[in-house]
């Protein structure tokens, strides 16, 4: 199946994935988009501000949509052989579960605070809503996005290639997925490539995996605008965890 395909492929939720809108009553969901690229550790502190008001019961939900200036985020499995080139770009340890990434502008992180225990606490059905989100996201744009049991995030086939050493069919990832809980509150979150510099990958083996590559949108030769993505994201995401304002 090819990497662009109908949106009817992409449903936008399954078993794991359902649950996840919020208890009745509770305020929707903050939607905020930074039109500028934002330093790693102001975005940090931004999430640990809003995650504390959130498990003390004095802040709502939200997500904030950003870019990042070219870096590398480290999450807790991180491998020190998977930096290949230390010195290309700045590296934060990220506190998130996962390994290394790459984020840059042209990457649509969405940074997802939600308290869980007004949803669902289910860690795995969790990250399940989130690729669910992501994949519905894709379909719109007609790509078909696809899990992997053995590998978190959002992948692409892509059978214009020849098959990897061990048969298998060619394909990339598209977004990326790496949280962490707080009192059952969320952050940090996923990331997705719009058009970023794919060669900036290269100085890191991407959440470990080095039998596959990266794409993006436009590598897809899908020229969509980040306004374009932002929309659909918050369309997709309330179809999945509800209301935001």
């Amino acid at each position: 199946m090819d990497a662009l395909t109908s949106k009817a492929a992409s449903p936008r939720l399954d078993v794991l994935a359902e649950g996840f809108r919020p208890r009745e009553g509770s305020p929707p969901v903050e939607w905020i988009i930074l039109d500028r690229v934002t330093p790693y550790q102001e975005a940090l502190a931004m999430m640990e501000e809003r995650v504390a008001g959130i498990a003390a019961g004095i802040a709502r939900e939200a997500v904030i949509l950003l870019e990042h200036p070219p870096l590398y985020t480290a999450g807790t499995s991180a491998s020190g052989a998977d930096l290949k080139d230390p010195a290309r770009f700045p590296v934060f340890e990220a506190g998130r579960g996962g390994q290394y990434t790459y984020h840059g502008p042209g990457q649509r992180v969405a940074y997802v605070m939600l308290d869980l225990k007004r949803r669902r606490a289910d860690v795995r059905a969790f990250v399940s809503a989130l690729e669910t989100w992501i994949i519905a996201t894709l379909g719109s744009f007609h790509v078909r996005g696809e899990r992997r049991e053995d590998r978190v995030g959002v992948w692409v086939r892509r059978p214009e290639r020849a098959p990897g050493p061990d048969g298998s069919p060619a394909e990339d990832k598209i977004a990326a997925i790496g949280i962490r809980l707080r009192r059952w509150v969320s952050f940090h979150g996923i990331s997705l490539n719009v058009d970023p510099d794919l060669s900036h990958f290269e100085g890191i083996v991407p959440c470990g995996v080095s039998d596959h590559g990266v794409t993006s949108l436009v590598d897809l030769g899908l020229p969509i605008s980040m306004t374009e993505v932002d929309s659909v994201l918050r369309s997709e995401f309330e179809h999945v965890f509800g209301p935001t304002a």
